[in-house]
């Protein structure tokens, strides 16, 4: 998504798009809007936020939809992709430390 975003939205480092001085993420407001929420029914689930700004969000979600909507998609199947993902395993490091350790409470 190549929107020039206003001033209450940033995008990070990693191309996630937060509310400005905020860790809550515009696909968190834009799916509970979907979903139905009222926006005082997401200030409800985002206490620190201001209706002002959730109005903001809305809008602008509102405005660029089509976009918005791109962006929210492909990052939720970024989140289930990483998720889905085999985490790794212990380390050899890790291993060791396990091995030793069982080592230990066997001699005691």
């Amino acid at each position: 998504m190549d929107l020039e975003l206003p001033d209450f939205l940033t995008r990070n480092r990693y191309g996630e798009i937060r509310l400005t001085g905020h860790r809550i993420g515009l696909l968190h407001v834009v799916e509970r809007y979907n979903e139905g929420y009222s926006p005082e029914a997401i200030l409800c689930d985002y206490p620190a936020l201001s209706l002002a700004l959730i109005h903001k969000v809305i809008a602008f979600y509102l405005d660029h939809q089509p976009d918005v909507d791109g962006y929210v998609s492909a990052t939720r199947a970024e989140i289930q992709r990483q998720a889905a993902a085999p985490s790794p395993g212990p380390t050899i490091v890790e291993l060791r430390r396990r091995l030793e350790s069982m080592r230990r409470a066997r001699t005691s």
